[in-house]
C-alpha cells in the first residue's frame, strides 16, 4: 500500500466520501434504536433505586420492630419494680418511707404509660411504612415489566443490528486509517458541527448537498477536477463531484448488501 502522503487527491476524496457512506449508515442504525437504550438505562436506574428504598424501609421496620421490644421489656421491668415497692410497703417503719416507696411506684407508673405511647407511636409508623413499601412495591413490579418490555424491544434491534454495526465499525475505522490525520481531524469536526453528520457531500444541482447555496461554475470545475480537497463556504462540508459520488455510492452499497 502508498503511503499516506503518496495518495492522490482523488483517492483520498474517494475515501472520505466512503467513510461518509459508512458512518452515515452507522448513524442510521442507531437512529433505528433511538431512545431505547437511554429508557432501558433510566428505567434500570428507577428499578434500582425502588429496590433500595423497600431495603431502607423494610431496616427501618425491624429498627422499630426492636424499639417495641425494648419499650416491651422496659414496661415489664416497670411492673417488677411496682410490685417490689408495693410488698416493701407492708413493712415501712413511718411514714416517709410509705411516701418514698409511693412515689418510686408513681414514677414507675409513668414510665409505663410514656412506653405505652411511645409503642403505639411506633405501631402507627409501621403501619404508615408498610402502606408506603406496598405502594413502592406495586410501583417496582410495574417498572419491571417495563423494563423486561424494553429490554425485549431492545435486544431484538440488537440481534438485527449488532453484526452489521460491528462490521460497520471496523471498516471506518480502516478507511479512517488510510487518511492523512488532519482530514479525519477536520472530517470529525464538520461532523460534530453539522445536525446530520454529513460531513462529505456531493454537489447536487449547482449547491452542495443539503444546501441552498450556489456553488460558482469555476469552483465547480474545480470539484469536478479531484485536484484539491475545496470546501463549502457556508457549511463547511468537503465538497465531491456527482460523478464520484454516485460511483462510491454503488461500491459501497455492494459492499453494505453483503454484510
Amino acid at each position: 500500500m502508498a503511503k499516506k502522503t503518496d495518495v492522490t487527491v482523488e483517492e483520498k476524496l474517494r475515501a472520505l466520501y466512503d467513510l461518509q457512506l459508512i458512518d452515515s449508515r452507522i448513524d442510521e442504525i442507531r437512529n433505528v434504536r433511538g431512545e431505547l437504550p437511554l429508557e432501558v438505562e433510566d428505567l434500570e436506574d428507577e428499578v434500582a433505586g425502588l429496590n433500595t428504598r423497600i431495603q431502607k424501609l423494610e431496616a427501618d421496620l425491624e429498627v422499630i420492630d426492636n424499639d417495641i421490644k425494648s419499650k416491651k421489656i422496659q414496661i415489664e421491668d416497670s411492673k417488677t419494680a411496682i410490685k417490689k415497692y408495693t410488698e416493701q410497703q407492708k413493712n415501712v417503719r413511718n411514714n416517709r418511707e410509705f411516701n418514698a416507696l409511693s412515689k418510686e411506684i408513681e414514677f414507675q407508673e409513668l414510665e409505663i404509660e410514656l412506653a405505652e405511647k411511645h409503642i403505639k407511636e411506633y405501631r402507627a409508623q409501621i403501619e404508615q411504612k408498610n402502606e408506603v413499601i406496598n405502594q413502592t412495591k406495586e410501583r417496582l413490579e410495574d417498572r419491571e415489566k417495563h423494563l423486561t418490555h424494553k429490554k425485549g424491544e431492545l435486544d431484538a434491534i440488537l440481534a438485527e443490528t449488532q453484526k452489521e454495526e460491528e462490521s460497520l465499525i471496523q471498516k471506518s475505522q480502516e478507511f479512517e486509517g488510510q487518511i492523512e490525520e488532519r482530514l479525519i481531524t477536520a472530517y470529525k469536526r464538520i461532523r460534530n458541527n453539522v445536525k446530520n453528520g454529513l460531513a462529505v457531500v456531493p454537489v447536487e444541482r449547482g449547491a452542495s448537498g443539503g444546501s441552498y447555496f450556489t456553488i460558482p461554475p469555476q469552483v465547480i470545475v474545480e470539484i469536478a477536477g479531484r485536484r484539491k480537497i475545496i470546501t463549502d463556504e457556508h457549511s463547511g462540508r468537503i465538497l465531491v463531484d456527482e460523478d464520484l459520488a454516485k460511483e462510491e455510492q454503488e461500491k459501497m452499497s455492494a459492499f453494505f448488501s453483503k454484510i
